[in-house]
């Protein structure tokens, strides 16, 4: 059987499909599985009234204490200890869960895009644009808003220029 070239997919044209080495990446790793569900778990827990409670408990105990132990360094050092390593660890945890929400909506709002008819499909993957080329998209944007309904055409025109120099990197 002959090799024939297999015609590209239609998110290939548009470029939307992330690579390896973007963070909007899904890794096969089992690691990475694990820590993306162990992420989610926490970063749903930290958010409960649960652990917000814990926290408020946490505290309480830690100021009852004071007077026991004389209100020493060693009983700050704890409270200050505690607290950094929570809110260090926390921060992975919640970027983590970030990114993820971020992709997803960012995949939401490629599909609304692509789906419609008038909308300009330059925009799909402009969250990887560099931040000079999101001003310039953003100054073209608001010479559309500001222009009379018979120069919108022009500006749609420009606009699209401006996004097709994000999009051709």
């Amino acid at each position: 059987m002959p090799n024939r070239p297999v015609a590209a997919a239609s998110t290939d044209e548009l470029d939307t499909v992330p690579d390896t080495v973007s963070p909007a990446y899904a890794g096969r790793h089992p690691l990475t599985r694990l820590f993306d569900r162990f992420a989610s778990v926490v970063t749903r827990w930290a958010g409960s009234p649960a652990a917000f409670c814990l926290a408020v408990v946490t505290v309480v105990v830690w100021i009852v204490t004071g007077p026991i132990f004389h209100y020493s360094d060693g009983w700050q050092l704890v409270i200050n200890t505690g607290t950094t390593i929570v809110t260090f660890l926390m921060v992975f945890l919640i970027q983590q869960s970030q990114n993820k929400d971020s992709v997803a909506l960012h995949l939401k709002l490629n599909e609304l895009l692509s789906s419609h008819r008038s909308a300009d499909n330059h925009l799909i993957g402009i969250e990887d644009a560099s931040e000079e080329e999101l001003r310039r998209l953003a100054a073209a944007y608001l010479r559309l808003s500001t222009r009379p309904r018979a120069e919108e055409d022009a500006a749609k025109v420009d606009v699209a220029e401006a996004a097709g120099q994000t999009s051709e990197r």
